[in-house]
């Protein structure tokens, strides 16, 4: 089975100063339909911007992206029309990215506008079904955002990225802004509309808990760059690269007669303008060693298991 999208080499560099800001740089993965890859690191690794770039809200620098076998890098404006039915995201704050002065039924039914394809009819009958799909009662139809919680926000968002029947939506950190209790709810319905509707996520969060719950691959990144990809499973139980340990280290357990070390990073982060070859995370890396001066390519340790690391097999 081909995959439904593949990412090949992929960089977006922006210019600062006298330099470049290198905030995704050459990433490769695939992902296949129906399945979620999970995106994780500190704030200003490149996850958001990657999923823009994928989706073409930003230009790549260089790099490939093929989606459903063909080659959408440099897409013609039709062709970004049609890709754009099929790829969407769910933004980060379910308050800024909604009209405040549109109601919850025409901030549903704009795409569907903007598609041009049905009749008013048409669209109404598939606002309400919407609507039904992602949980919204049919008496909201007529509230504004202001007037919801958080969760009925995001259920807004979440139905217009809906709304075209895609196969790739792009999840950026969609329950870092809601309480726990309603994390929970958006997370299940997410994964009933991925079994239902066989929908393909790449899942942006630095929350390891959800990651863990909703993700079948994990893809942890650095400072632009990938650092280590693994089944979620296979992640949680062989961290290799020692900032995976380190970010693992850091999830809380519940339960006070167990304790686990804390890897606490010191040392200065990296310039991500115009870095120099070799690992990035080396000057906060507690085995570090001449040879990270050197460029770090991904090896596979183990089945699916890939690592950048020159140390990789020594620290485990």
């Amino acid at each position: 089975m081909s995959a439904l999208l593949e990412v090949r080499g992929l960089k977006k560099y922006f210019k600062s100063g006298g330099g470049w800001l290198h905030a995704v740089d050459d990433i490769n993965f695939t992902l296949d339909e129906g399945k979620t890859l999970g995106v994780v690191g500190e704030s200003g690794c490149g996850k958001t911007t990657l999923g823009r770039v994928i989706l073409r809200l930003l230009e790549p620098t260089e790099g490939q992206i093929i989606f459903e076998g063909e080659d959408r890098s440099a897409p013609s404006k039709k062709e970004l029309v049609r890709m754009r039915e099929k790829m969407q995201m769910i933004f980060q704050d379910p308050y800024s990215s909604l009209n405040p002065r549109m109601s919850v039924s025409e901030l549903i039914m704009e795409p569907l506008l903007l598609q041009g394809k049905l009749t008013k009819t048409q669209i109404m009958q598939e606002t309400s079904k919407l609507m039904d799909l992602v949980g919204l009662a049919g008496r909201y139809g007529s509230a504004y955002p202001h007037e919801l919680d958080g969760g009925r926000r995001q259920r807004i968002g979440v139905a217009r990225a809906l709304a075209l029947n895609p196969k790739f939506i792009v999840c950026d950190e969609p329950v870092s802004a809601l309480d726990v209790s309603i994390q929970a709810q958006i997370i299940n319905l997410l994964l009933d509309l991925q079994e239902r509707l066989g929908l393909a996520y790449m899942f942006v969060t630095h929350d390891l808990s959800v990651v863990k719950y909703i993700s079948d691959d994990i893809m942890v990144m650095y400072l632009g760059q990938m650092v280590e990809k693994a089944p979620s499973e296979e992640l949680f139980v062989n961290p290799t690269h020692p900032y995976t340990q380190a970010l693992l280290s850091a999830i809380p357990v519940p339960n006070l007669s167990k304790r686990k070390e804390r890897i606490i990073m010191q040392g200065e982060i990296t310039s991500p303008i115009d870095p120099k070859p070799g690992c990035r995370f080396k000057d906060r890396c507690r085995y570090a060693a001449p040879e990270c001066g050197e460029p770090q390519i991904l090896k596979e340790t183990s089945p699916s298991h890939f690592v950048a690391c020159c140390k990789s097999n020594s620290h485990n």
